[in-house]
């Protein structure tokens, strides 16, 4: 029996207390997404077109928690959250499950007009403004876009206006904790006005490793003519927690988009970024970095498509895999008729660590235009033994010269990051999880950080 059946008897036999926990302009979408449900066999299973070693039935499929009732599921964030990027003053909020709380005293650090809150308020006081760009680029006859459409009560909601330069981070904190089993529908809507710049970090993490938990989160990002965003997604979850993300962006004349997915520790994820250039000269860098351990599963989809012309993209993914950890990056550059002197780049490059290792690479290119620069390439290999002889030789430890040349390897990806405080982070972190030592936000202190926890940190939906 498909996973999906479950969640529409879910949403029939409670649409009002769904609709009741949400806003108007999100409702609108729901009764749809039911029908598209009720009328699809089953979720993308494994060796389907497009998901080749991930089965997305069988991420559904478990008998999750949902709060559809809103209920106040306690979190105290000054003891749960550490900021693990020192020295980083960022706009904070945080996403507890699926419920949006922001940092303390938030919309008064925020510059005039822009707005960064729970996406279920921002549809109330700006019901226009939401309703224009929800739902608008997620495809509403996908199955699990659907379902997030049908189920989705809240998210958070970013607005910068027209010529507006946000200096500080914005940060959007996620953070599972749930004494039961738990799946958290969460949305992200960004709204990039004409000129308007700003970076954007997202950080998923679990507080009791101890549950199943399972994300299905969407993202949106409309980039507006010359404006310059940065969005950075990183992931140290726990090995009970499973991951669907999905971005979703469209990118105006002249705009720039920096997307970077990082993972860090994880059970299963799949990520699918879909980003169309649909403006003259705009410009789009996609990069991931993933290193799997134990039994991670980390999955990367991208579909570049560029409609206008003058345009450049080039995506970068790394991943570097141990023990019985397993990869896979499918990555596609399109192409569109008119679309004349495009310059597409792609690359996946892929260190496996041990024997049990496993990695599936797709590069793929459709191109339907001529007068235009394109490629892609991929290689899956194992470390350089001639390197890793001549770092012995010099009385380099074994354990410690393949520790180097990991670092090495990853290098480029993360000096795609913009935002310096990340950049070093990362570096760092990248090192201990080679290492074989876990770094988790927890392992910082708040003390000389500046993220702001709220007076009350306890959760709460009312």
């Amino acid at each position: 029996m498909s996973s999906i059946l479950q969640y529409t008897e879910l949403y029939r036999d409670n649409a009002e207390l769904i609709d009741k926990g949400s806003a108007p302009v999100l409702n609108k979408l729901r009764r749809q997404a039911f029908e598209t449900l009720s009328e699809t066999a089953s979720f993308p299973a494994k060796h389907t077109e497009g998901f080749e070693k991930t089965s997305i039935e069988d991420l559904f499929a478990p008998d999750y928690g949902i709060n559809i009732l809103r209920k106040n599921l306690p979190v105290n964030l000054a003891a749960t959250f550490r900021c693990d990027v020192p020295r980083m003053s960022t706009l904070t909020g945080f996403v507890v499950n699926d419920a949006f709380i922001p940092g303390h005293d938030i919309e008064r650090k925020l510059p005039e007009g822009v707005i960064f809150c729970s996406l279920a308020k921002a549809a109330e006081q700006y019901p226009g403004l939401v309703e224009k760009h929800y739902g608008r680029l997620a495809p509403a006859g996908d199955a699990t876009v659907a379902l997030n459409n049908m189920l989705a009560q809240d998210g958070v909601f970013i607005y910068i206006p027209r010529n507006v330069i946000v200096e500080r981070p914005i940060q959007i904190v996620n953070i599972f904790s749930s004494p039961i089993p738990l799946m958290a529908l969460r949305r992200i809507l960004v709204v990039a006005e004409q000129g308007a710049k700003a970076s954007i970090l997202v950080c998923d993490h679990t507080n009791d490793t101890t549950q199943n938990y399972l994300s299905s989160q969407i993202i949106e990002i409309f980039a507006g003519p010359g404006s310059d965003i940065g969005f950075y997604d990183m992931e140290e979850s726990s090995p009970l927690t499973s991951r669907y993300s999905r971005l979703f962006a469209s990118q105006q004349q002249d705009s720039r988009l920096l997307v970077d997915g990082i993972t860090l520790a994880n059970g299963k994820t799949r990520n699918d970024y879909t980003i169309n250039l649909d403006g003259p000269n705009a410009e789009a860098m996609l990069g991931g970095m993933a290193i799997g351990s134990g039994n991670q599963h980390i999955d990367n989809n991208s579909q570049l498509t560029h409609t206008a012309p003058y345009c450049r993209s080039n995506q970068i993914f790394k991943y570097i895999l141990d023990d019985e950890a397993t990869g896979a990056f499918e990555g596609g550059i399109n192409v569109s008729h008119g679309a004349i002197k495009t310059q597409a780049y792609q690359s996946n490059r892929n260190l496996l660590a041990s024997q049990g290792a496993r990695m599936h690479t797709k590069p793929q290119l459709l191109i339907f235009c001529d007068d235009v620069k394109c490629s892609h390439g991929a290689t899956t290999g194992q470390l350089d033994q001639d390197a890793l002889f001549y770092m012995r030789q010099r009385g380099i430890s074994e354990k410690l010269a393949k520790t180097m040349l990991m670092q090495a390897f990853m290098a480029d990806v993360i000096e795609t990051v913009e935002m310096d405080g990340l950049r070093q982070r990362l570096h760092h972190l990248v090192e201990k999880h080679l290492h074989g030592e876990a770094a988790f936000c927890s392992d910082c202190s708040l003390t000389g950080t500046d993220h702001d926890i709220a007076p009350n940190p306890e959760n709460s939906n009312e």
